[in-house]
C-alpha cells in the first residue's frame, strides 16, 4: 500500500492500475464504520483509494475544524490490513494550492440544501460537493462508497452524479452502530462518559419511532413529541421526516418511504451528533 500526499504522484500511481478503482472519501479518525465502506469497495473493486482529507472549505465558522480528529499512522493501518492499494493524505495547500476563499465550487440545488444539516451549516455542501468532485476526478475510480448515516450528504452527492454526468456509481452502504446502538462517528470521541450515555437517547428515539410506526401511530406531530421527550437531555436541532427518494418535508403522517433524520448536541462538549431511520415496516 502507498501513502500519498501530492497530487502529482497520486496521477501516475492510478495511471499503473489495472482493473477497476473504488473509492472510500473520508476526513480520516477512522472507525468500523469508515472499515465497513473500505471493506465492500475492496469486495467490489480491482483496486482501492482511500482519502484522508480533513477538508477546511465544509467547515463553517465557529466549527471543529481544528480540534477534528487527526491520527495518519492509525488510519494508514486500518487500510492496508483491509487490502487498500492506495491511501491519499493530501495538505490543505496541495488540494486549493490557490486562495481557498477564491475557489470554484460546485452549489447543489438550493431546495437540498436550505434544510435540516444545511440550514444550520451554510455553505458546509458546497465544501463536500466540490473537494468529493475533485476525488472523482483525480482517482478515476468507478466506484465510490457512502455511509448513510449522512444521509442528505448522499442525497446531494447521488443527486451531483446524476445532474453532471459523473462517470461514477455511489454505493450506499448501511449505517454501522456500537453494541447498544450509538451510530459511529469520529466526533464521538469528543463525548464525555456522561454524555455518551446521553448520547444513546438518540438512536433509541430512532427506534420508537419505528416501533410507534410499525404499530399504526403514523402522526408526525406525535412522533416528534415522543422524541422529544426521549432526548430531554440534548439539545435538539431539528427532528424531521423526508421522503427518502426526494428529501421533501412529510407534513403530517409519516409512510413506508419516511425518513426521520435527527441532530442535537450534547450538553457538555456540545459535540453535533446525527442520526437516521427508514420507517419501511
Amino acid at each position: 500500500m502507498k501513502i500519498i500526499d501530492n497530487i502529482k504522484e497520486l496521477k501516475e500511481e492510478i495511471s499503473k492500475l489495472n482493473g477497476t478503482i473504488g473509492l472510500v472519501p473520508t476526513m480520516g479518525a477512522l472507525h468500523n464504520g469508515h472499515k465497513s465502506l473500505i471493506e465492500k469497495a475492496v469486495e467490489e473493486n480491482d483496486n482501492v483509494v482511500v482519502s484522508v482529507f480533513v477538508n477546511p472549505i465544509q467547515f463553517g465558522a465557529g466549527e471543529d475544524l481544528d480540534k477534528y480528529p487527526r491520527q495518519l499512522a492509525e488510519d494508514a493501518k486500518l487500510c492496508q490490513d483491509a487490502g487498500v492499494k492506495i491511501v491519499f493524505a493530501p495538505k490543505v495547500s496541495e488540494m486549493y494550492s490557490d486562495n481557498k476563499d477564491n475557489l470554484t465550487l460546485i452549489c447543489p440545488p438550493y431546495d437540498a440544501v436550505n434544510k435540516l444539516c444545511g440550514k444550520s451549516r451554510p455553505g458546509h455542501f458546497d465544501g463536500v460537493c466540490s473537494v468529493v468532485a475533485k476525488l472523482f476526478n483525480l482517482t478515476k475510480a468507478k466506484k465510490a462508497y457512502f455511509g448513510q448515516k449522512d444521509a442528505q450528504q448522499l442525497f446531494i452527492i447521488e443527486k451531483m452524479v446524476k445532474d453532471l454526468n459523473f462517470d461514477i456509481d455511489i454505493i450506499p452502504c448501511p449505517i454501522v452502530r456500537e453494541d447498544d446502538g450509538l451510530a459511529l462517528s469520529s466526533r464521538n470521541k469528543y463525548l464525555t462518559e456522561k454524555e455518551r450515555k446521553i448520547a444513546l437517547s438518540i438512536s433509541k428515539a430512532l427506534l420508537n419511532t419505528k416501533k410507534l410506526f410499525n404499530s399504526g401511530i403514523n402522526d408526525i406531530k406525535n412522533l416528534t413529541d415522543t422524541c422529544l421527550e426521549i432526548m430531554s437531555e440534548l439539545d435538539v436541532e431539528y427532528i424531521e421526516f423526508v421522503d427518502r427518494n426526494s428529501f421533501e418535508f412529510k407534513q403530517e403522517e409519516a409512510d413506508n418511504d419516511t425518513l426521520v433524520l435527527i441532530a442535537a448536541r450534547t450538553p457538555e462538549t456540545h459535540t453535533r451528533l446525527i442520526d437516521n431511520i427508514v420507517l419501511c415496516k
